[in-house]
């Protein structure tokens, strides 16, 4: 989770992307996969959020096109902020096993004014029905931070 956030409080530094970090690791091992942070603004593409992108890179660098067929079997998305509306729908066929969030959505949505979407009220167990076990708050005053400095130096609400 720590590493996450750190992504997410670079990315918003060096002015690179919005206020999001994703780490995708091997369960088992702990193992770093890929990483991600949002991209939508520098690559001009609306799916580009943290977590789709280190989902993307650790299918690519594994070379499956789901990570539950991945050599690990088993693997963990960590990422700075709940998942929005979209990252929430890939997360099903994405093939992780585990999804650990620091902040929640509530703290992106009032915080950076970001629109997260229309989620299920029962989204984490339709997560868990699927077989990704979902952790919440974890760190999640640490994740809130890359949120609040987003918003401190004016970064554009898309």
């Amino acid at each position: 989770m720590a590493l996450a956030i750190r992504l997410a409080a670079l990315n918003v530094e060096h002015d690179r992307g919005g206020p999001f970090g994703a780490a995708v690791f091997e369960q088992d091992s702990g193992r770093l996969v890929a990483v991600g942070v949002n991209r939508v603004l520098q690559h001009h593409c609306s799916v580009a959020h943290a977590e789709m992108v280190a989902i993307m890179l650790a299918q690519a660098t594994l070379g499956c096109h789901t990570l539950a067929e991945g050599p690990a079997r088993a693997y963990v998305l960590a990422t700075s902020a709940q998942p929005c509306a979209m990252c929430y729908g890939a997360l099903g066929w994405s093939g992780i096993s585990r999804l650990l969030i620091g902040a929640r959505r509530e703290d992106v949505e009032s915080i950076t004014g970001f629109d997260e979407g229309p989620l299920p009220t029962d989204w984490q167990k339709g997560l868990e029905q699927r077989g990704i076990a979902v952790v919440r708050d974890l760190l999640r005053e640490q994740a809130c931070e890359p949120l609040h400095r987003y918003r401190s130096v004016g970064g554009l609400v898309y």
